[in-house]
């Protein structure tokens, strides 16, 4: 995730990062100039149509199409966004829920041996979530002389999860914990499992095809015929008014692509294995 400073305004204006729109849109950018350019050379210079009363008043319909197409943006950035956020919020309960954990477990077990346990497995769920978000392989995990075998074939959060239960359930078995404490754990190693379904719900489930795209064709015959009805009154500068129009709304559909499934590599998506790491860090300062 790209760290800045939403203060540094002229930072955001000369800085193109990796993911910036603009570097990948500038192939189909320089195919929309030369295809407006050819529009205005034929308007202009061939079929002399600037005095034609029928073609000034195209930019009519595209003033009322151009309106719908906004809010058909609009909606289709605010549905990626909510996606993005509330993976964001899963994050932050996973966050929470382990920390509750670490605090309980420290305070019922008297044991060194168990809490090292939990000091060193509670952290790899986290780990072994954003891995499996992000479609990593997960082999064998070592930490410390805690030999954790994880089956990349199978469900890798449910087998640390499955861990996780197993040594509580020998904690009750044993009456190192009663049965009251072992409830209150349960709730917690459960909310574990309820944030990966929710995670993996929304990464497992993109936008409907065919909004998509209905969206880019929508946005590419728009800016196809654009230089038709602006030609007569901006001439040759409509090239690149087109050109600008199309990066503006090739931009957002792109923006919105990237930010709907945020557990992936991109710039803009979450920084999953750094929560993970500041996960680790207070549960081991806990336990």
């Amino acid at each position: 995730m790209v760290q800045y400073n939403p203060k540094d305004w002229i930072i955001f204006i000369v800085r193109f990062h990796e993911s910036d729109t603009f570097r990948k849109l500038t192939p189909m950018m320089i195919l929309i100039g030369f295809y407006a350019a050819g529009i205005a050379y034929l308007e202009l210079e061939f079929w002399q149509l600037s005095d034609k009363s029928h073609i000034k008043n195209i930019p009519l319909m595209h003033t009322t199409v151009g309106f719908v197409l906004s809010l058909l943006l609009a909606y289709r950035t605010n549905t990626a966004y909510d996606r993005w956020w509330e993976g964001r919020k899963l994050w932050g309960a996973l966050v929470n829920n382990s920390r509750n954990l670490a605090i309980k477990l420290s305070a019922y077990l008297p044991e060194e041996k168990d809490r090292y346990f939990f000091k060193k497995v509670i952290p790899v769920y986290a780990s072994v979530l954003s891995k499996h978000l992000s479609n990593e392989e997960v082999g064998k995990v070592l930490f410390e002389g805690l030999d954790l075998e994880i089956d990349h074939h199978k469900h890798n959060p449910n087998q640390v999860a499955k861990v996780l239960f197993q040594r509580v359930n020998e904690l009750y078995t044993s009456k190192k914990i009663t049965g009251d404490q072992f409830y209150i754990i349960n709730a917690e190693l459960q909310s574990f499992t309820d944030i990966c379904g929710a995670c993996e719900r929304i990464k497992n489930t993109p936008i409907p095809y065919s909004y998509s795209a209905f969206i880019k064709k929508f946005i590419f015959f728009y800016v196809m015929t654009l230089p038709f009805g602006y030609v007569v009154s901006l001439g040759y500068l409509v090239i690149p008014v087109v050109v600008f129009i199309f990066y503006v709304l090739a931009s957002l559909e792109l923006i919105a692509e990237e930010i709907e499934d945020p557990f992936g590599n991109d710039s803009n998506d979450l920084p999953t294995q750094k929560i993970a790491s500041s996960i680790k860090k207070h549960v081991e300062e806990l336990l």
